[in-house]
C-alpha cells in the first residue's frame, strides 16, 4: 500500500446556489460518440452520423471551474473524490497502489446546439513506478515548474509505469457499439499521428492492434448509467480491459497504450481542466521521496 504525504490539489468548478461546495482529496478509447438529435424528446447516439456531418464537433466543453482544494491524503488516503459536473465518485487508489490523479467528464455536442456529458474518467498510476522511472530525471525540479512541463507527461506516456483510465458511464442511452466505433475513430486518428503513415506495413500492424482492441467490445456488453469501463495499462506495455470487473480482453501494444492516455492527458485531451489536475498531482507524486 502506498504512503501518502502530501497534499494534492483538485480544481472545482463553481457552484451554483445553495448548494455547499464539496472538498476533495487526490486528484485522472474514449468513445467519440456522435449523436443525432429526435424530433421530440429522445436522443440517439450514432457514430456514423458524426463522422458524415460533424468531423470537427469534437467540442470539449467544460463548465467553468476555478480555485483549487487542497487537502493532505495523510489523512484523507480512502476518501473518493467526486466528479461535481456528473456526481460520479472515484476511489482515491485502485490496485492497491495506482493514485488518482485527476477527474474530468467527456462531453459530446449533438449538432453543435446541446452537449450531453458521456461519461466520467479518472485517471490513476502506479506511486511507486512514478518515482522509479520519472524521479530521478526531474527531482531537481519544484512541482510548480514540473507542472507546466509537457516532457513529463509525455516520459509518463511513453514510460512502463503502471496506469488506468477509469470510464463511468453518464449517458444512460449509450450503446456498446457507439463506444466501440468511437474508439475506432479516436484511437485509430492518435495511433497514425504518433507512428506516421509512410511504413505501410507497420501501419497495418497498428490497426490490426486497434482492430483487436475495439473488437473487445462485443453487442452483448450493456453499459447502462454508472458502468465502469476501466483501461489499464500494465507491465510490458499490456493494455488490459475491463467492464464492470470482467476481463474482456489484453493487448501488447506500447503504441496502443500510448494513444489511449494520449485522449485524457495528451496535448488535445478530452477535458482540459483534468489534464492541468493531472499534470499538477504528477508534478507532486514524481517528487515524492523512496520509502
Amino acid at each position: 500500500m502506498v504512503s501518502f504525504r502530501f497534499p494534492f490539489s483538485f480544481s472545482q468548478p463553481s457552484q451554483p446556489p445553495n448548494v455547499t461546495p464539496r472538498r476533495f482529496p487526490a486528484t485522472a478509447v474514449a468513445a467519440s460518440v456522435a449523436v443525432a438529435a429526435t424530433a421530440g424528446a429522445g436522443v440517439a447516439i450514432s457514430l456514423n452520423s458524426d463522422f458524415q456531418f460533424l468531423p470537427t464537433a469534437l467540442n470539449l466543453l467544460t463548465s467553468s471551474r476555478n480555485g483549487f482544494c487542497s487537502l493532505s491524503l495523510a489523512d484523507n488516503s480512502s476518501s473518493p473524490v467526486t466528479e461535481s459536473r456528473t456526481g460520479m465518485s472515484f476511489p482515491a487508489v485502485i490496485k492497491d497502489s495506482q493514485r488518482l490523479l485527476g477527474v474530468g467528464v467527456r462531453r459530446k455536442a449533438i449538432l453543435g446546439l446541446k452537449n450531453i456529458d458521456v461519461y466520467a474518467f479518472g485517471v490513476y498510476a502506479d506511486d511507486d513506478g512514478v518515482k522509479k522511472h520519472l524521479g530521478e530525471k526531474y527531482r531537481e525540479f519544484s512541482p510548480s515548474e514540473l507542472k507546466v512541463k509537457e516532457e513529463l507527461r509525455d516520459d509518463l506516456m511513453e514510460s512502463d509505469v503502471k496506469m488506468t483510465v477509469r470510464l463511468q458511464i453518464v449517458y444512460g442511452r449509450l450503446s456498446i457499439r457507439s463506444v466501440r466505433s468511437a474508439f475506432e475513430e479516436s484511437v485509430g486518428s492518435r495511433l497514425r499521428n504518433f507512428e506516421g503513415s509512410d511504413n505501410k506495413e507497420l501501419l497495418q500492424r497498428l490497426i490490426e492492434s486497434m482492430n483487436r482492441f475495439t473488437s473487445q467490445f462485443r453487442d452483448e456488453y450493456k453499459i447502462p448509467r454508472g458502468s465502469i469501463i476501466d483501461l489499464s495499462r500494465e507491465e510490458g506495455y499490456v493494455l488490459r480491459t475491463s467492464i464492470d470487473g470482467k476481463e474482456v480482453g489484453s493487448i501488447e501494444s506500447k503504441v496502443l497504450c500510448r494513444s489511449i492516455l494520449d485522449l485524457y492527458i495528451g496535448s488535445h485531451p478530452f477535458d482540459q481542466k483534468a489534464q492541468q489536475d493531472v499534470a499538477l498531482n504528477l508534478a507532486h507524486q514524481t517528487l515524492l521521496p523512496n520509502n
